[in-house]
């Protein structure tokens, strides 16, 4: 029997924040769009927060109010960054502060479903939007359209391919990209506690034996560990019983805001970068992790990731009329608008773990005294808070 193929403009391959906004986004902009990917996992009614917290940045809440899911957030479920403290492996000290950089807030910390949701209603809604709760297994790029061939036997026909499917991408293996992948030997832990102290809408970051430790602010009280770990280490945290968890957490964040409630389970993610030698293929374009994995110790994988969205939307809708989405020439001008940014964060983030991660007391001289400087420059610290907005 011959299967006829469903023809759209872009079909979007990959859920998460990342593959659910640029499909919301093209639909919006008028293109007919498929979205292959899962909906959205609801929160574990036992727990109060999600594991998965974002630190999202400016760039990425103008992308959300631009969408309308902003606006239909539960507000009282989202908490601002007032001020960031960030400490060396001496005294040293790193204080960002919102007053000080003239912005309303450094980020807003957002929980992953609370957005994933809300994407979910509005793709729902959305006239423009196809989903298929499947995956892709098949790619055919002709010189005309890419065909797309599913799990479920369905077939689609898309002038554009875009690639939104995380770290280990198929979009990224059908289009011949070479991945460049350095394995940090580190686990990202992440756990949720009830603070005894005010946290005052402030993150704190250590840097600890080659190790970073952040507390990222939630509401009621509560806040979010992010423990960039040796991966053996990390074992024997995630083997922890709640109190011997706490406790570990309290000695490592010197007791800062006193006493530790786990209001959830302990979970790990591998941690490594991963750079790729092209962005875009004939009718394809990488977005997300699947173009660009980096350390989570400045908090901006996704809002790198919502960027990459917001660039690729903006090219496609500022096309010449004789050109099609899948046009070589238009994608190398979203590749092109993103190789600073992208290289840049990866510059950054990867230098500051190395950096880190030097043993002896020379290296920690350096660092620190490197922090003490850039603390003693207002506008060092003001140009740092708009690079990490975006």
């Amino acid at each position: 029997m011959t299967v006829h193929p469903q023809s759209f403009h872009v079909a979007v391959v990959g859920g998460g924040l990342v593959g659910k906004s640029a499909a919301l986004a093209l639909a919006q902009a008028g293109q007919r769009v498929a979205l292959i990917a899962q909906p959205a996992s609801p929160r574990a009614a036992d727990v109060p927060f999600d594991a998965r917290i974002y630190a999202l940045s400016s760039s990425s809440q103008a992308l959300l109010e631009r969408l309308r899911i902003w606006q239909a957030l539960a507000h009282e479920r989202l908490e601002p960054v007032y001020d960031m403290r960030v400490y060396g492996d001496a005294l040293a000290e790193l204080h960002f502060s919102a007053f000080q950089a003239a912005v309303p807030q450094l980020a807003w910390i957002v929980e992953s479903s609370l957005i994933e949701q809300a994407l979910d209603a509005a793709l729902r809604f959305q006239p423009h939007v196809t989903w298929f709760a499947t995956r892709a297994q098949g790619l055919d790029v002709k010189e005309t359209s890419a065909t797309l061939a599913l799990a479920s036997g369905q077939v689609i026909d898309a002038d554009l391919i875009v690639g939104a499917d995380g770290a280990h991408s198929w979009v990224r293996a059908q289009m011949g990209a070479n991945v460049m992948r350095r394995d940090y030997r580190q686990t990202g832990v992440v756990a949720n506690f009830k603070a005894e102290k005010p946290h005052g809408e402030t993150a704190y970051q250590w840097f600890v034996g080659g190790e970073v430790i952040a507390l990222l602010p939630l509401p009621e009280g509560h806040v979010s560990l992010v423990w960039s770990a040796r991966t053996d280490h990390a074992r024997e945290l995630l083997a922890l019983a709640p109190a011997e968890l706490e406790a570990a957490v309290e000695r490592v964040t010197q007791g800062r805001l006193g006493a530790l409630e786990c209001v959830g389970p302990a979970h790990g993610f591998p941690l490594s970068l991963q750079r790729v030698d092209k962005l875009i293929a004939p009718r394809v374009a990488l977005v997300g992790d699947a173009a660009h994995l980096i350390h989570p110790l400045a908090g901006q994988g996704m809002n790198l990731g919502l960027r990459d969205v917001t660039s690729l939307v903006d090219v496609l809708t500022k096309k010449e009329p004789f050109r099609d989405l899948g046009d070589v020439v238009l994608l190398r001008r979203y590749e092109r608008s993103r190789q600073e940014d992208i290289g840049a964060l990866m510059l950054a983030t990867d230098g500051l773990e190395r950096l880190f991660s030097v043993p002896g007391k020379l290296a920690r001289l350096v660092r620190n005294t490197g922090m003490a400087l850039v603390g003693a420059q207002p506008l060092v610290k003001r140009w740092l808070v708009g690079a990490a907005l975006g």
